[in-house]
């Protein structure tokens, strides 16, 4: 079973921001592929579903970033899925805006929901889609824009970025190498 992870943080305060860029392509990705999202397990909110013949498990861990291991490692555990069978969609600031990135295995590059997976899964062997949402502007405080929502004008970009993440997501399930 594929398990495809989206990080944010839970609750409608966190709702539309950058943190939660992972939740925003998971979304999109049920709706395009008509899974829904309503089950409470493992630390998640799930759906399961198949995308491009593939079963999966859709999920939104519902600990706080830092803690998105706690799910993942459940997650991963219950569906006895390896962490190659594992996708994790995230925001990322080193990327740009609208641009996202795929990448296989490797660190954190910094992210604590990215660390926190990696220490429950004991690895860092699942692929990553790692969505750009820019940079702070200079003496901003980066937990400040994280946990900050889009304006208008980055919108667009974003919606561009989330496309790109779901086409990227249905790339890794039908060519996983």
């Amino acid at each position: 079973m594929k398990i495809i992870v989206g990080l944010g943080n839970p609750g409608i305060r966190y709702r539309n921001t950058r943190h939660n860029a992972g939740f925003a392509v998971v979304s999109r990705l049920a709706k395009r592929h008509g899974i829904k999202i309503k089950k409470n397990r493992r630390h998640s909110k799930i759906g399961e579903g198949t995308i491009n013949d593939a079963p999966v498990v859709l999920a939104k861990p519902q600990r706080f970033m830092n803690l998105s291991g706690l799910a993942v490692e459940a997650l991963a555990r219950a569906y006895r899925s390896r962490p190659e069978d594992i996708i994790v969609i995230h925001d990322d600031i080193d990327i740009a805006q609208g641009g996202i990135k795929v990448k296989h295995n490797g660190g954190d590059a910094g992210h604590k929901g990215i660390r926190s997976i990696m220490e429950k899964m004991g690895t860092g062997e699942f692929a990553r889609i790692r969505v750009g949402v820019g940079r702070p502007a200079p003496g901003e405080d980066v937990v400040d824009y994280v946990l900050g929502r889009f304006g208008r004008d980055e919108l667009s970009l974003m919606e561009s970025a989330y496309a790109e993440a779901l086409d990227a997501v249905e790339s890794l399930l039908s060519n996983p190498d």
